[in-house]
C-alpha cells in the first residue's frame, strides 16, 4: 500500500509539487516579520522586491545524506592516495569544485561544465565511450552516475544495459593498480524509470570483473554513514548509497 501511495505522489509531483501547499501556514509568520522589520527599520519594504523563503526555519541544517557523505568519502580517499591528477566522470559539480583545490582534476560529463577554475579542467564525454586509452587513468571517480545510464533522463539513448556498459568502460580506462571510487544506489534491485536503477550490493561487485574491492562503505536507509564495512552488512537496504573503492588487478 505504501509503495502504491509513493508512486502516486511521485507522479503528482511531476505536475504540481504538493510540498508547496505546506508553506501557506507560514505566510502569517512572514507577514508578521515583514511588519516587524518595517517598524524597526523605519523603511518601507517593496512588494516588488519581496522574496519569501518560508521553509528555512528549521532546528537543524537539512542535507542529502548520499551526496554529503559521498563527497566527504571521495575527498578523503583521493587525498590519502596522494595522486598528482584525478579524473571524474559526471559526479556532483559541487564535490568536484572542492576536490580540484586538493588535486588537479579533469571533469568529464555528457553535458559539458562551462566554468573557469584553477585546478579544474572540464571536457565533454560519453561514459559509454570515454576519450581515454585502455589502462591510462591512475585515479578515477564516478559518484551517483552509472545508475542513470540508458534511462534517457539526461538526454542519453535508451539502453537497458546502460549501467553494465558504463561499469565496463570505467574499468577499461583505469590503469593497472589504479583506483576507482564509485557510488550508486544500493538496496532492493529494481529500475525506477526514468530516475535511476538500484543494485543489490553484491551485484555491484559483478559489474567489475577485473577489479578487486579495497573498501566498502555505505549510507543506510536512515541516512547514517557506515564506514569500512563488509558488503554483506548492507543487505536488506531499500535505498542506500554504496561507496566502493576498487583497484584494478
Amino acid at each position: 500500500m505504501n509503495q502504491f501511495i509513493n508512486t502516486i505522489a511521485r507522479w503528482l509531483m511531476v505536475f504540481a509539487d504538493p510540498r508547496k501547499l505546506l508553506t501557506w501556514p507560514y505566510l502569517l509568520r512572514y507577514v508578521k516579520h515583514w511588519r516587524q522589520y518595517q517598524a524597526k527599520s523605519g523603511d518601507k519594504l517593496s512588494v516588488a522586491d519581496s522574496y519569501p523563503c518560508l521553509t528555512d526555519w528549521v532546528s537543524s541544517t537539512p542535507f542529502d545524506p548520499h551526496y554529503f557523505y559521498q563527497g566527504a568519502w571521495l575527498a578523503r580517499r583521493v587525498g590519502a592516495t596522494q595522486v598528482a591528477k584525478h579524473v571524474d566522470i559526471g559526479s556532483s559539480v559541487l564535490t568536484i569544485s572542492v576536490l580540484s583545490a586538493q588535486v588537479e582534476t579533469l571533469f568529464v560529463d555528457y553535458r559539458p561544465l562551462k566554468v573557469s577554475l584553477p585546478g579544474l579542467t572540464s571536457i565533454a564525454g560519453n561514459i559509454l565511450d570515454l576519450p581515454f586509452p585502455d589502462d591510462s587513468i591512475d585515479s578515477l571517480s564516478c559518484l551517483h552516475v552509472i545508475e542513470h545510464i540508458g534511462l534517457g533522463r539526461y538526454g542519453d539513448p535508451i539502453d537497458p544495459l546502460g549501467s553494465i556498459k558504463a561499469a565496463l568502460e570505467l574499468q577499461r580506462i583505469v590503469s593497472r593498480d589504479g583506483n576507482l571510487f564509485l557510488s550508486l544506489p544500493i538496496g532492493r534491485e529494481r529500475v525506477c524509470f526514468n530516475a535511476h536503477r538500484v543494485h543489490a550490493p553484491i551485484s555491484v561487485l559483478q559489474l567489475f570483473p577485473a577489479m578487486k574491492l579495497i573498501e566498502f562503505s555505505y549510507v543506510d536507509d536512515a541516512g547514517q554513514f557506515c564506514e569500512d564495512k563488509s558488503v554483506e552488512a548492507a543487505i536488506g537496504l531499500e535505498y542506500g548509497c554504496g561507496l566502493f573503492h576498487f583497484q584494478k588487478s
